[in-house]
């Protein structure tokens, strides 16, 4: 592999942050750039000044949809370190949907030491207050200025980054979530357990349908009997029983979620019986009535643990807490932030530490 090319822009201003940050609102200086051609393989990988991208009309992406990403963030700690959150598993994830789609794998050491290397050349974006965070958004996408139907003979990755605010600015609240039957998000064997952009954009309607009804997230059921959970829209799903605590086992329709996979590491250290499983509806509901259903929670980057106050199916409301967070959750959400932080030692190898680099500015 090549050596990485820097193209550095000096900042003369100094960096201040909105008192609301927000999420993927704001960007940093510089975004890291990587080609793919059959010849050449994956060459020129570049850390330069942010920029637009040039299309041609006829690229691929814009036509069949071959575009896959991460979502991963950077923290600073207590002692003012810089450490990103397990990103070898998320480029292993992102390999995973680049087979899917007929993408190119990326060399996940290499793609590491381009990742700790932009965030290193943009540290001073991370925000350091507790929940804040820097957003890393990996993506790839075929780059052929060709009609066709066919894998692209070109791509592009992308490393972008945006520095985000606490999911939760005004304390750790739960969320109101509709289970969906309308439509589906996507079908075993088909891309569902693939970070594409398709999935988000078969999504959309629903979710937006769902706020207009005054939810803030739409829980989805399988594709083929509609009677299984599965995820919700930007997070995998928790129930927790009185005895159990559970979550949809892997079946194909159903992201591997990064946070998911830590939190049943977690629960399971604490000695809790965790399960992977099926789980329908009926179940969910009859548990509820029979008063055996503790609550549900969420999983996912963004949120780290989302706390589910009130799920809705069809004309079934149910109230979980009062309303009020559920304790499990507080409980797994202020676990992961003080890891992410160093608040607590990290023996899991979960934080990659990024060392500040000195280039030379253009």
């Amino acid at each position: 592999m090549e050596q990485i090319k820097y193209i550095i822009k000096e900042r003369t201003e100094k960096i201040v942050f909105p008192k609301n940050l927000g999420f993927g609102q704001i960007f940093t200086d510089h975004i890291f750039e990587m080609d793919y051609t059959k010849d050449k393989g994956w060459h020129n990988p570049t850390i330069k000044p942010l920029e637009n991208l040039q299309m041609h009309p006829a690229m691929s992406v814009i036509h069949y949809g071959q575009s896959i990403f991460e979502g991963l963030k950077a923290f600073k700690t207590l002692n003012d370190e810089v450490v990103i959150f397990r990103p070898d598993v998320h480029m292993q994830r992102l390999n995973n949907s680049a087979k899917r789609i007929c993408m190119p794998e990326v060399d996940v050491n290499f793609a590491l030491e381009a990742l700790k290397e932009l965030v290193a050349i943009d540290s001073d974006w991370i925000p350091a207050n507790r929940g804040e965070a820097l957003y890393i958004r990996p993506f790839m996408f075929g780059t052929d200025p060709a009609l066709g139907v066919r894998p692209s003979f070109d791509y592009k990755l992308v490393f972008l980054l945006s520095p985000v605010g606490a999911y939760y600015p005004e304390g750790f609240k739960p969320v109101k979530i509709l289970i969906q039957d309308d439509y589906v998000r996507a079908v075993r064997k088909g891309l569902g357990e693939c970070k594409t952009s398709a999935n988000y954009a078969a999504s959309l309607l629903a979710a937006q349908e769902a706020n207009k009804m005054g939810f803030t997230q739409v829980l989805w059921l399988d594709g083929v009997e509609q009677k299984y959970l599965e995820e919700v829209g930007t997070m995998n799903i928790f129930i927790q029983f009185k005895d159990e605590i559970t979550t949809p086992k892997l079946n194909g329709s159903i992201l591997p979620g990064v946070t998911r996979r830590s939190v049943i590491q977690i629960l399971k250290e604490w000695g809790m019986n965790v399960t992977e499983r099926d789980i329908s509806i009926d179940e969910v509901i009859s548990a509820y009535d029979k008063g055996n259903l503790v609550g549900l929670f969420g999983t996912g980057t963004a949120a780290i643990i989302s706390s589910i106050g009130w799920l809705t199916y069809k004309d079934k409301n149910m109230t979980f807490n009062n309303g009020q967070p559920g304790e499990l959750d507080l409980k797994l959400f202020n676990e992961l932030t003080a890891i992410h932080r160093r608040e607590k030692e990290d023996t899991h190898g979960w934080l990659f530490k990024v060392e500040k680099k000195v280039v030379e500015v253009d």
